[in-house]
């Protein structure tokens, strides 16, 4: 195993020991680990390898996939089209998309897609594979779907559907493909190494997925993924429906397209960066992200309780996940903190009162629904830092 490179600041060097001491595990491959502290970066860390044959060392420059880490940048893009006035939080949706006013979804408001209460976790109609990468027919699937419960009376996440579901009216509003509008209004402007649509030039970069083996998670993931085995269940469609999504993600298919609800794809300083900007309710330095009025927006309950999809305990903001008590729930910081997991292992979050942005990132899959424990080990580790500074 190659040893850790990076930076970090002698405050914390219990937390680079942790990082070291995870990668000490035998099926560990890659990992990268960046935290700030108001406007300071403390943390920075790279170590592992990001080949399917664990020969290529994990370097500064290493992309992996994030999955659903994803999908506050699509959530951050819309909310700068209402600050824009292009839209509203809670006019119909269809006010950008007329194509979507059919099937029950006259009224679903922007506010109920970004908060998982629009019924729209999953598509009914079982997709071709190809289906997935194919924007006008994923787009169209999603306009004549039936909500699978009245819109606004319950909530579950939509793990693949939010891609088009935000991507759609950005897409209206801004005449650019998403992954292009994001990269314009968030990435560029912040600098960061993160892309929905990896171009040509950086696909080489990219580290190859794999999950680890023979562990099952917890009993949230044992549930979730006996669910899975239903292929007719809202849940089963909503992870499998197209399957591809299942099996594409080391694929230059997956890789280069616009799924911004599951396929950014960056590192974890990227992560860290755009969680920095929210800790500091949008504005830091002259850098500006978000109206501070629609942070605080992102941060308020607007779902909590059973998930239809997760069949778990969740609690959401804005498109963002909050601090909860429930299994797998919490970020590891203060009751304040809000951000979002991916599959697999991968973390952005922030603490806005301790002003921490924090990101984490693997190439090594674990099994649990919400947040991955290596990940939020290192986070408490990162907080206990805090007070001790304190």
């Amino acid at each position: 195993m190659s040893t850790i490179q990076g930076y970090f600041d002698p405050r914390f060097e219990s937390v680079r020991e942790l990082f070291a001491e995870q990668q000490q595990d035998e099926q560990a491959r890659g990992a990268a680990l960046c935290v700030t502290v108001g406007g300071e970066t403390v943390l920075d860390l790279w170590q592992g390898v990001r080949d399917k044959d664990n020969q290529a060392v994990w370097e500064q420059d290493t992309l992996v996939n994030v999955f659903s880490c994803t999908k506050p940048l699509g959530a951050v893009a819309l909310l700068q089209q209402v600050a824009a006035g292009k839209l509203e939080l809670d006019a119909p949706l269809a006010a950008v998309w007329p194509e979507f006013a059919q099937a029950g979804k006259e009224a679903v408001t922007l506010r109920q897609i970004l908060s998982h209460r629009s019924g729209l976790s999953a598509v009914s109609k079982t997709l071709p594979p190809e289906a997935l990468f194919d924007w006008d027919t994923m787009s169209a699937a999603l306009a004549a779907q039936e909500p699978w419960w009245t819109p606004g009376d319950e909530h579950g996440y939509a793990p693949v559907t939010y891609a088009w579901l935000l991507g759609e009216p950005l897409r209206r509003l801004t005449g650019q493909r998403p992954g292009q509008a994001i990269a314009n209004s968030i990435c560029e402007p912040l600098g960061m190494d993160f892309f929905i649509g990896v171009p040509d030039q950086d696909l080489e970069r990219i580290a190859s997925v794999s999950r680890l083996r023979n562990q099952y998670g917890d009993e949230g993931a044992r549930r979730l993924f006996g669910a899975m085995g239903q292929p007719d269940s809202m849940t089963a469609k909503a992870f499998g429906n197209p399957s591809s999504m299942m099996t594409g993600t080391n694929r230059r298919e997956w890789q280069q397209a616009d799924i911004l609800s599951a396929n950014g794809t960056g590192n974890a300083r990227s992560l860290a960066r755009f969680w920095q900007l929210l800790a500091h309710d949008g504005q830091l330095d002259g850098v500006s992200l978000l109206d501070a009025a629609l942070v605080k927006q992102m941060q308020q309950e607007h779902s909590a309780g059973d998930d239809n999809t997760l069949l778990c305990q969740t609690r959401f903001g804005l498109g963002v996940m909050l601090e909860h008590e429930g299994p797998g729930g919490s970020f590891g910081m203060g009751k304040n903190a809000f951000g979002h997991p991916g599959a697999g292992g991968s973390l952005g979050f922030c603490d806005p009162d301790a002003k921490v942005g924090f990101g984490y990132v693997t190439n090594t899959m674990g099994p649990y629904v919400l947040m991955d424990p290596r990940a939020v080990a290192l986070s408490q580790a990162v907080y206990r830092c805090l007070q001790s500074i304190d």
